[in-house]
Formats: structure tokens, sequence, C-alpha cells
């Protein structure tokens, strides 16, 4: 994989019509976005949990990293996660798959 890649996917910032915008449910938005893969790790630990179920059952989380920030391969890690992990545990195991994947990425800009 190319540095380019694993830049273009840790960018700075997007627009904010790019950004990722946490809701609850429909209409319910949490007041929380993120602008990037770093402040979308970040805001794992923010958001409600309710916000971070409704997403990923709706597979907003997959949707925006595949779409947005170009990356298949953590859209697809995220998509495997078991449609059964609720709350504490789909929190850590969504932390777990993003951490990992921007580790990856920085190695890729080192070499």
């Amino acid at each position: 994989m190319n540095p380019n890649f694993a830049r273009k996917i840790l960018r700075g910032a997007l627009s904010t019509d790019k950004a990722f915008y946490f809701f609850k449910d429909i209409g319910q938005y949490t007041g929380n976005f993120a602008l990037n893969l770093e402040e979308f790790y970040g805001m794992m630990d923010k958001v409600p949990l309710q916000s971070l179920e409704f997403h990923f059952l709706r597979g907003d989380f997959e949707r925006w990293i595949r779409e947005v920030l170009g990356d298949v391969y953590l859209a697809d890690r995220i998509s495997s996660i078991d449609k059964s992990f609720r709350a504490k545990k789909l929190r850590a195991m969504l932390k777990r798959k993003v951490r990992r994947r921007i580790n990856q990425l920085k190695k890729m800009l080192e070499k």
C-alpha cells in the first residue's frame, strides 16, 4: 500500500459537508461530528452509546468510511462486527478496529 493512500485517509480535516455527524435517532443530533478518522475515533468515547448503536445498525459508519474517506478495508472490518453487539462491547470493538487501522496507516507513512 502506498503512503499517498494512507495520507488521504488520515488527512487533516474534511469540509463540514463531508463530516460524520452523530445522531441518537432520526432528527436527534448529539452535537458531535468528526472531520477525519482520528476525530471519529475520539468521538467514540464522547457520544452516547445509543448513537453508536443507531449508526452501527444502519451501516452509517462503514458507508462514511468507504465513500468519504475511501478506506474499503476499514469499512469491511466494521461491517464484520457482530450485529448483536451493544453498548460498551460495541464501543470497545469499534474503537479497537479503528485504532488498529489508524496505526497501520501511520506505519505506511513511515516507510
